[in-house]
């Protein structure tokens, strides 16, 4: 007697409801990361048509368009930034132009020089009394911030402000800008880990800020810290610092045997050890930022 085995063919319920949850799973994690996405590019996008609007103004003023300044004014309670003629803004000026911000997103910071609300250029030179930073963010994500920055020569940058000619760079060194989203005003020491040697070196701070400590400049070229026979040589200044935040730039010597040490950075403010780089012990001298800095890039 021959007896024929049944092959089993098609689904059984159970698998297709497997099947189904993990396609509506792939389909609602793909939903959540576009609508981030999305929200994430239209803070993106505020930023450079603020930034256009603001080198326009600028660039109106320097053409003497009107045979007049221009500014920009940002009106927090509206939620929008008006590009104006004159002087002061005028909320029923003739040549306003009016952009309105995404809902989605507010105006979470305006500190300006004098406390405005506006930015005007002057003629000919094209810099500004106005200089300090506009920081935006997502309403849904406080933590996701975008800044602009005014400088009172009239740079404007996006994103973390960089100066192309600066000659004090050290040579051959490996230059991280480091937006702290804090200020360093208050703070008094720097720290120096070495891991590997179980060294520790500091540096106090409160010299090597300016008067009202709108900058700090220190490096240690002169005197090198010493760690395992190789000199270990840093500069640390500031591209930007006021009250509300820090743009610290951290230069590391990069000679023969002098990049091969592992090294955490802090900055000591109010009495708490905030780490703001730790430098990895490669030939390449990996960087990562640390905990305490909002964003960091190279230049």
């Amino acid at each position: 007697m021959n007896f024929k085995r049944k092959t089993k063919t098609g689904f059984t319920l159970i698998e297709l409801l497997i099947v189904v949850a993990i396609i509506f799973i792939v389909f609602a994690l793909s939903v959540v990361s576009f609508r981030f996405y999305e929200k994430k590019s239209t803070l993106n996008n505020t930023v450079k048509e603020i930034v256009a609007v603001l080198k326009s103004a600028q660039n109106k003023t320097l053409a003497s368009e009107g045979n007049s300044k221009w500014g920009v004014y940002f009106d927090s309670g509206q939620n929008r930034f008006i590009l104006f003629k004159g002087s002061e803004y005028n909320p029923e000026g003739a040549e306003n132009e009016i952009n309105e911000i995404s809902e989605r997103i507010e105006i979470s910071a305006l500190d300006l020089a004098g406390g405005e609300n506006k930015i005007v250029f002057k003629r000919l030179t094209g810099e500004t009394d106005q200089f300090g930073s506009v920081s935006l963010r997502l309403k849904e994500n406080p933590a996701e911030i975008k800044t602009i920055y005014i400088e009172n020569s009239g740079q404007i940058f996006s994103s973390l402000p960089v100066n192309p000619d600066d000659e004090s760079r050290v040579r051959d060194s490996r230059h991280f800008h480091f937006d702290l989203g804090w200020s360093i005003q208050n703070a008094t020491t720097l720290k120096f880990n070495f891991i590997d040697s179980g060294q520790i070196k500091t540096q106090d701070m409160v010299a090597f800020f300016n008067g009202d400590k709108t900058e700090f400049n220190w490096n240690n070229e002169e005197e090198p810290f010493v760690i395992d026979e190789a000199n270990q040589i840093f500069k640390i200044h500031t591209h930007y610092l006021d009250g509300a935040n820090t743009v610290l730039c951290i230069h590391r010597e990069r000679g023969e045997n002098q990049n091969n040490q592992e090294v955490f950075i802090y900055i000591v403010d109010g009495g708490v050890d905030k780490e703001i780089a730790h430098y990895f012990a490669d030939s390449g001298d990996s960087i990562a930022k640390g905990f305490y800095v909002s964003s960091f890039e190279p230049q």
